[in-house]
């Protein structure tokens, strides 16, 4: 799409060393002898992380100082920090005549929003649609300024989210559809892209899942006209550069600049043209909250802003997209976890609350709905989180309300694939946590444990990638994932922190809780929304491994602990000895 890629290898070995680069940093390139401070070869997007190199997007390869040793730095992304600043200044000028003017004092609760007395009667284009996707689809549509959709874990969140866009582009709505992160806007491009709609999703090509590679906007301007003028003009130019190089004379060498620069301006003024057509064109723009302050975006206003994952999102980067649109819809669950605050000042400043969060307090009922049906867990693992956080309101749909581990292709019966819900209790068992050297708690015993039961699971037919293990602990994921390491048959197995599983699911999902100490101190196991997306992510079987005696110290650790206990299978760690 116009970028290159470039792939990085060691000098020194057929691995690359340890480095803290992921997929998407924004990384410059530099001769490896070059001060710190001096000028990049060039800057990019890490684009894929293998073991034995590193594969960069460039918009344009650097012309030399590639045949020397190189290194890689990490820039510090303030692209993110510098658009949540112009958006808070934007707002605090009181944007009077943009496309928010009246929206802006509904979502403060100066004005009341205004919902359309009757109800919106629609033809859904999903047709297995339950009655209260169908009751809140309605709902939105029938909004006049805001309506929030409270989506519980599995309740069909995004199906909904797409039913109402689909919907609103029937109507002629030019939508604006944004998530905080890119795999979750990537997910509704997906979704979307099966029926006929005029999409773009805006975004660094490196950025997004291959499979909506044909939606970017960058590949929607390389098939247009102005494009393909622009690349003659870039042919003309390249042709005139050489005959540049070989003039001498004084006064051609002007005529020639000369023209070049007007060839320059043409070329820049034929691919805005291009990006221009093609938003114009299209009734859904959808990138990241961040990317809805691209420049592309500066003179498009919409009929209605979408923000999926809404309750994941810090206030101010919602704004980047709401002063867009004069409506908006925002799609999340306030009791699954909050957007990661880095500053514990800023939190108890109140940065830590969500718009999504801030409104359903406000207004409640008025403008929400909830969905009430999931289509993940089995009732047994959803009983728990419904009656403790959602009212005892959700209902397991019939596919599977009493599926089981058993019902998976070539799974055995046995003492392990049976029970739904696993209780694997490590009290009196001499598995004290332990402190890493960034103060993480860790637990070497209850690791054992827990990748003792994955085994057991995969001896039974279970397939380790229907497998995950979730901790809250980054120190405890370090010391299963140099566990799994040493068993070949375990290397599909997932296992990650609680907020690297939100949004995600496992047929069977194993709960490493880690805190074991006589002062029985939990940490922020006690925050209920961590507690709530790791035994939700489950399908067919929640397995917790935990010390009772230290857990239970919470009150609602405690009734977790005893709904495990009356609903399910009991069992001492001292069973899972040196598996």
């Amino acid at each position: 799409m116009g970028k290159s890629l470039l792939e990085f290898q060691s000098t020194k070995a057929d691995v690359v060393p340890p480095h803290k680069f992921s997929t998407h940093d924004v990384v410059v390139l530099k001769q490896n002898k070059a001060d710190l401070g001096a000028p990049a070869l060039g800057q990019g997007v890490v684009y894929r992380l293998k073991d034995s190199s590193i594969i960069v997007a460039f918009d344009d390869v650097p012309e030399d100082g590639l045949n020397s040793p190189l290194r890689l730095e990490k820039l510090g992304n303030e692209v993110t920090y510098q658009r949540m600043k112009d958006a808070l200044i934007q707002l605090s000028k009181g944007v009077q005549k943009g496309p928010a003017s009246d929206l802006i004092p509904v979502l403060f609760g100066e004005t009341t929003p205004t919902v359309s007395k009757k109800d919106v009667t629609f033809t859904p284009f999903n047709k297995n649609l339950d009655h209260s996707q169908r009751d809140a689809i309605s709902k939105a549509l029938s909004s006049k300024n805001v309506f929030l959709l409270h989506g519980p874990p599995g309740t069909g969140k995004t199906t909904t989210v797409v039913e109402i866009i689909l919907q609103e582009v029937k109507r002629g709505s030019k939508i604006l559809a944004c998530a905080a992160s890119n795999i979750a806007v990537d997910n509704i491009v997906e979704r979307l892209a099966r029926h006929k709609v005029k999409l773009v999703r805006v975004g660094h090509p490196a950025r997004l899942l291959p499979q909506v590679l044909d939606s970017a906007l960058d590949a929607q301007v390389l098939r247009g006209d102005n494009s393909s003028l622009a690349n003659d003009i870039r042919k003309e130019m390249k042709a005139l550069n050489g005959k540049l190089l070989r003039t001498k004379d004084k006064n051609t060498r002007r005529e020639i600049q000369k023209e070049l620069r007007t060839l320059s301006r043409e070329e820049r003024k034929r691919q805005q043209l291009a990006v221009t057509d093609v938003i114009k064109n299209a009734d859904v723009i959808l990138t990241t909250l961040t990317g809805a302050s691209s420049r592309k975006l500066d003179n498009t206003s919409f009929d209605l802003v979408i923000i999926d994952e809404a309750a994941q999102a810090l206030e101010i980067a919602c704004w980047m997209a709401l002063l867009k649109g004069s409506r908006c819809i925002l799609a999340g669950d306030h009791l699954q976890l909050p957007p990661t605050i880095q500053s514990a000042e800023a939190e108890k400043k109140g940065l830590g609350r969500t718009l999504f969060e801030r409104l359903a307090d406000i207004y409640g009922n008025e403008v929400m709905s909830m969905l009430t049906v999931q289509y993940r867990m089995h009732e047994r693992i959803m009983d728990w989180s419904s009656k403790e956080l959602y009212n005892s309101k959700i209902k397991a749909h019939s596919s599977v309300a009493g599926h089981m581990l058993l019902d998976l292709e070539d799974v055995k019966t046995t003492s392990s694939t049976e029970p739904t819900l696993l209780l694997i209790d490590t009290a009196g068992c001499d598995m004290e946590e332990k402190k890493d050297e960034e103060e993480s708690t860790l637990n070497e015993g209850e690791a054992d444990v827990a990748i003792g039961h994955a085994k057991r699971l995969v001896q039974s037919g279970v397939q380790a990638s229907d497998i995950g293990i979730i901790t809250p602990y980054a120190a405890q994921v370090v010391v299963l994932r140099m566990l799994r390491s040493n068993d070949d048959k375990l290397k599909d197995l997932e296992i990650s922190t609680v907020d690297g599983f939100q949004g995600r699911e496992k047929e069977a999902i194993i709960i490493s809780m880690v805190r074991s100490n006589s002062k029985k101190e939990v940490g922020f196991l006690k925050d209920h929304r961590r507690m709530n997306v790791a035994v939700t992510r489950a399908r067919r079987q929640c397995c917790l491994v935990c010390d009772t005696d230290t857990v239970t110290s919470d009150a609602f650790l405690k009734r977790l602990i005893e709904y495990f206990e009356e609903h399910g299978e009991y069992l001492s760690a001292s069973e899972y000895g040196n598996e």
